[in-house]
């Protein structure tokens, strides 16, 4: 390991020489080491991944514009990939831990990451991209605090807890993938963690105090509701956009997704139920944690709060509440709403409809006809390398074909500095999840039904929300404004980590001919190589 910090203290100086990285961006030094271990969520013994011998992983603090250095040994007995969720990785899409852009950590090495969290705040997570290994662990909270000096719509909580939510299976991650890889479909989940525990997971407050909570829903396939009982939860931040601050009993926070809810302690010192339940399912799947406030006066008591369930109205109109606080400062001491969306024309449409169904007698899932195929070279360095025949730009198109489904190395060419729209569309019976790394983006308009031009007459071109995981009804539509103003080649996918696995989605090529730093970074000098690549040479340092 002291090699590796020492690796890694050289490859600063030769970043911070070659991109100029201003004195006032602190370098913060992770060491982790992923392994195996048998962890008991459900009350089961299972096979879990763990980073530091912990489940989740160790959440990582950070400040707008922060370097981030972590070392990622890799312990286990197959590859290992990190992606960083909401991380838009400017100029810099070789490290978004995608297998498209980055090759994996093979069993016995290690590989450091180099990020920048530039221009950004708020909250969000990291998770293993590989080989269904999002099942077993390896995730972890990540959050970007704001600059010293720079307003904050709120005053500071008195503490500052990360919730990760998610569905879990009982079975191991191997026997999850062996099921997707001959051709079958998962079952129901077993239940629900919050932290990592099927139940008794405790945020501890104390009385009149206010906190913050930063949820995400990092399973695997349901949206999830959250609330606490007794208690209401102001939402403040949604995946880096400061919210209008609207007080809600309950909260949806579908797949991917990334909340800060403010919480005070209002109420007698006693025991409260904190409970997540699974949305739009037959079957509802409930766990409970503990709200204990110091000094209290006894266990939880009373009935479970109920939640929605299946009401999609209920969650479409919480989802429109959810808004931009206008005149709050962003990552930089200027209102979010100084940067007009509204007022600018797009100059491309492109509309994903989603589609399921057999290739070849097993079980696949397609953006636009196309259910994505693993090229054997990462993508990027398909691209720095010139290496021919790893994919077609325009493997997939931009409007639905209504054809069958097919398999590809899909790959969508977009312009850099341009300004598009992006319309998913559902005809399936449910609740989808869609996220784009790389970026943040608008959501301008979601309604039922087909989407038509007409449709943008409803669009909220004032103060839609910007984050980079968004929602998809049934039988509904959901429209995005994007500017594309980060070169690279970035990941759009389902968040319903089966569907992802089994080809529903794709690569946005966010393309210049300029070689410039300005819009791009060249490869990391530390880039692992592999497929097509191996063998060659990065940069010189």
């Amino acid at each position: 390991m002291v090699a590796n910090a020492s690796f890694a203290a050289a490859l600063i100086v030769g970043f911070a020489l070659l991109f100029a990285v201003t004195a006032e961006s602190p370098y913060r030094f992770f060491e982790w080491n992923v392994t195996y271990g048998d962890i008991y969520p459900l009350g089961v013994r299972q096979q879990g991944i763990l980073i530091n011998g912990q489940f989740p992983g160790p959440d990582i603090h950070s400040v707008t514009n922060d370097n981030l250095i972590i070392n990622v040994y890799n312990s286990l007995d197959e590859p290992f990939l990190l992606s960083w969720n909401g991380v838009q990785q400017r100029r810099n899409s070789y490290v978004d831990g995608v297998y498209g852009t980055t090759c994996p950590i093979p069993p016995g090495k290690n590989y450091t990451y180099i990020l920048q969290v530039k221009d950004q705040i708020g909250s969000f997570y990291y998770f293993p991209s590989l080989a269904f290994h999002k099942a077993a662990g390896g995730f972890g909270g990540l959050r970007i605090l704001s600059r010293p000096g720079i307003p904050v719509p709120f005053a500071d909580p008195a503490g500052d807890y990360t919730v990760l939510i998610g569905d879990w299976y009982k079975a191991n991650h191997t026997d999850l993938k062996a099921q997707l890889d001959s051709g079958r479909k998962l079952p129901l989940p077993d239940g629900i963690l919050i932290n990592g525990r099927g139940s008794g997971a405790t945020l501890n407050v104390e009385q009149g105090k206010t906190y913050r909570l930063r949820i995400s829903n990092i399973g695997l396939q349901h949206s999830l509701n959250f609330r606490i009982q007794n208690h209401k939860m102001k939402v403040v931040e949604v995946e880096g956009t400061h919210t209008l601050q609207t007080t809600f009993s309950s909260l949806d926070v579908h797949v991917g997704q990334s909340y800060s809810v403010l919480v005070t302690a209002d109420q007698p010192a006693q025991d409260y139920y904190v409970v997540v339940s699974s949305r739009f399912t037959s079957d509802v799947l409930t766990t409970t944690g503990v709200l204990r406030y110091s000094g209290s006066a006894g266990g939880v008591s009373g009935p479970i709060p109920g939640g929605p369930t299946i009401q999609i109205d209920w969650s479409l109109n919480q989802a429109r509440a959810i808004r931009t606080n206008l005149t709050a400062s962003g990552p930089r001491p200027n209102p979010q709403g100084s940067y007009h969306y509204g007022m600018i024309n797009t100059t491309r449409t492109i509309r994903l409809a989603s589609s399921a169904g057999q290739v070849n007698g097993k079980q696949r899932y397609a953006v636009n006809s196309v259910s994505f195929n693993p090229a054997d070279t990462p993508l990027k360095l398909a691209d720095y390398f010139k290496i021919d025949g790893v994919y077609r730009v325009g493997s997939i198109q931009s409007q639905p074909t209504g054809g069958g489904i097919y398999l590809d190395t899909s790959v969508m060419q977009t312009d850099y500095r341009t300004f598009i729209e992006i319309v998913f569309e559902n005809s399936e019976d449910i609740v989808q999840s869609w996220h784009l790394d790389g970026y943040s983006f608008w959501v301008v308009g979601m309604d039922g039904g087909q989407w038509t031009p007409d449709s943008r007459n409803e669009y909220n071109l004032r103060d839609a929300v910007a984050r980079c995981t968004v929602q998809v009804y049934p039988s509904s539509w959901t429209a995005i404004y994007i500017a594309l103003d980060n070169v690279g080649m970035w990941n759009l996918r389902s968040e319903f980590w089966a569907r992802q696995y089994l080809g529903q989605q794709f690569y946005l090529r966010v393309y210049t001919t300029s070689t410039s730093l300005r819009d791009e970074y060249p490869i990391p000098k530390n880039a692992l190589l592999c497929g097509r690549a191996s063998g060659r040479s990065t940069r010189p340092l």
